[in-house]
Order: structure tokens, then sequence, then C-alpha cells
């Protein structure tokens, strides 16, 4: 398996067991209920030699809340997220790192109604 899909799968799966409703994909509906996770793009660099393959994924997550007073959920479900990131160390075909994590939580007027967006860029080396 490509290793960006690979990751990207066994995330999907570990924030869907965190209870909060996740999508992937594309974006929820129009009336999906807040807050929720969306696990966006992947892009992957890598490298091989004679006997691996090795490199990076950087995978971004966001989290939308329709609650501007709610920062504090959106930061504790991104905290979730990043400890869920730091925890995997192994996939079936590699190892895997946390090398960077950026997180931004901002205001998000594409709605009608004033969102919070919280959003995650983790980059992992794997090998």
């Amino acid at each position: 398996m490509d290793p960006q899909q690979e990751l990207f799968s066994i995330l999907l799966r570990e924030l869907k067991n965190t209870g909060y409703d996740v999508y992937d994909g594309f974006l929820p509906p129009k009336n999906t209920p807040y807050p929720f996770i969306y696990l966006a793009d992947s892009t992957q660099i890598d490298e091989e030699n004679k006997s691996a393959v090795f490199g990076r994924v950087t995978q971004t997550i966001h989290v939308w809340h329709n609650s501007p007073k709610q920062r504090g959920t959106v930061s504790k479900m991104l905290l979730d997220a990043k400890s869920i990131c730091r925890k995997l160390e192994k996939t079936n075909n590699f190892s895997w790192f946390v090398r960077d994590v950026n997180q931004r939580i901002l205001s998000d007027n594409t709605t009608k109604q004033p969102l919070l967006h919280g959003i995650l860029s983790v980059e992992f080396y794997f090998n």
C-alpha cells in the first residue's frame, strides 16, 4: 500500500474511535451537526534505495465548530488529533514518527453562521 494511503487509513480509523464525527473525501452535507473533523489532503515526498522506500507525508486535519464561544472544544479536538498522530509508530508496512506540527485556530465566515476553524498540518517521517 502507498505510504500516504496507509497513514490516511489508520488516522481515519483512530480519529473515528475518539467518538467525534469524522469525514473524509469531501466535506459533509450542509446540515451536518457541529463540531466535526475533516481528514483532508495528504502530500507525500518519498525516495527509494535498493532495499526500502522512505520519506515524508504531510497530513492536513480540519476541525469545525459552529460556536465561536467553544474555542476550548476546538482546541481539545485538535489536541486529541495530535495525540493520535504522535502515538502512531507502526503500520503494516512502515514505521512513522511526527517531525513537525503546525496548528491554527481561526474565524471562518464561509457560512451564514460564524464558525471556528482549527487546522492541523502534521508532517510524518516514514521508513
